[in-house]
């Protein structure tokens, strides 16, 4: 079961909320405690076995971490480490190190198909930054496990995040109230997050598929300017889908009492690489900050040492987006550009041309990340270049182009903070006329269920999608 489906929408989540706001006060973290068990059983009951078993360990060595003293403290946290680490790497990267072995050495002959638990990487680093926080000192050790698994199996984030730290949500476990605004607030977030991910995304998508087919020889075949522009259609896809999920996560947490952090800061508008990854996945980018990089030493270290200190965490970065050399690489490649940033670029790009760079940086870093296989990838740089079979461009990339450029421009205006702008724009003009109030406010309050109303028409099939009846 996934956010964006009919399923999810109109029948798991009213449930939840309903379930939710009827329950006694006493019984409303066991209500959404049974639902997230019931939402991460959905794809497979035995996996939840292993988030029941993570949060067991963290929940134990963070209490003994908090009972006891001196070096056995530091022992339990190791134990902590291994334990979580060690069962994220034997499902997420077993087939990955055995593949190499394979190719080095020849064995194992045959290689296990380890299937990805559902929101392994998340929980277990949301387990591992509570036990670090308790030994820290920075948060109090959740007495009781059933309240430290409510925490780790929160339905709203399992997907695709938000990292929410324990801290965060520390309080709101146990003292928590939902006003009529956070229950508004709420379904507006998760209504834009809808539709953001069934209308804007899966449009995305669909063209970006279109233009990057699977296999060598069909990118080989595609024209120059289908590349170029399948690649564009990539970069609107992943944000537009990724930042999706979490307005849809802090919009459902929002409706029962929790505030999660912001995990997206239009990351599009980024003035160089650095700033881009303070927008781009924050949680995950604190996580790496706080919990590697500053333990390591962080700048204040040597230039060897600092140099150091970025390739653990920008290795880690790309091993967690997945168990392939691409996303290795693509880590490295981000460390190249903010190593360039901090000791030879600083600030020499023209202000007018910063943007710019920014953008070209993170569009070439899409392309090392969508391609897992080197033969894809080295195709498409070819191709991208002048060096495709297809062509400079082709009837189908003329005609998706000009099916697709109200949806261009409409993305366009999605990835950037413009809709925000306006929206205050437009509250300061009503706060000082009143029939502009009351006109805004009815938009105000229709703007849920008339998102609600495309995404359903968007999800149903692709002959209800609202961007068929605007298409040039």
């Amino acid at each position: 079961m996934v956010f964006s489906s009919l399923l999810f929408v109109f029948l798991f989540l009213p449930l939840n909320l309903i379930c939710y706001h009827f329950a006694k006060p006493r019984n409303k973290n066991m209500v959404q405690l049974i639902f997230s068990l019931i939402f991460y059983s959905w794809g497979g009951p035995r996996y939840l076995f292993l988030l029941l078993g993570d949060t067991f360990f963290s929940w134990f060595f963070a209490l003994q971490i908090e009972r006891s003293r001196g070096k056995s403290r530091k022992t339990w946290l190791i134990a902590e480490c291994v334990c979580v680490l060690g069962i994220l790497g034997i499902f997420k990267y077993t087939g990955f190190f055995l593949t190499n072995l394979k190719v080095l050495t020849g064995f194992p002959k045959n290689i296990p198909e380890i299937v990805l638990p559902i929101g392994i990487s998340f929980y277990t680093f949301q387990l591992l930054s509570y036990v670090i926080d308790v030994y820290r000192g920075e948060v109090a050790a959740q007495p009781k496990y059933w309240k430290l698994l409510l925490y780790s199996s929160l339905f709203h984030q399992c997907i695709a995040g938000p990292i929410v730290r324990y801290e965060t949500v520390a309080n709101e476990i146990d003292h928590r109230r939902v006003s009529q605004t956070d229950l508004f607030m709420g379904i507006r977030r998760f209504s834009i997050g809808l539709a953001k991910k069934a209308i804007l995304a899966n449009s995305a998508a669909s063209v970006a598929d279109t233009l990057l087919p699977v296999g060598t020889d069909g990118l080989a075949n595609q024209s120059t300017l289908g590349l170029w522009m399948g690649v564009l259609f990539y970069m609107l896809q992943i944000y537009l889908d990724f930042s999706a999920y979490s307005d849809m996560a802090i919009g459902m947490g929002r409706m029962v009492g929790f505030h999660y952090l912001e995990n997206f800061d239009y990351p599009y508008i980024a003035r160089s690489v650095q700033d881009f990854w303070r927008r781009w996945h924050i949680s995950l980018s604190t996580f790496f900050r706080d919990y590697v990089y500053i333990p390591l030493g962080g700048s204040r270290c040597s230039t060897g040492k600092y140099i150091r200190n970025m390739a653990v965490v920008w290795f880690l970065t790309g091993m967690w987006h997945g168990a392939s050399w691409n996303y290795i690489l693509w880590g490295l490649y981000y460390l190249l550009f903010l190593l360039l940033e901090r000791f030879i670029i600083r600030g020499r790009i023209p202000r007018v041309l910063d943007h710019i760079y920014a953008l070209i940086v993170v569009y070439f870093g899409w392309i090392i990340f969508k391609f897992e296989s080197m033969a894809d990838l080295g195709t498409v740089l070819k191709g991208m270049f002048g060096f495709a079979k297809g062509g400079f461009t082709s009837m189908e990339v003329s005609t998706l182009f000009v099916g697709n450029l109200f949806f261009m421009i409409f993305a366009f205006i999605a990835v950037t903070p413009f809709g925000k702008w306006l929206r205050r724009y437009v509250f300061d003009l009503g706060s000082r006329n009143h029939t502009i109030f009351v006109i805004v406010s009815a938009i105000e309050a229709a703007t849920p269920a008339i998102l609600l109303f495309l995404s359903a028409l968007s999800l149903i099939g692709d002959s209800y999608n609202p961007f068929l009846y605007f298409q040039f």
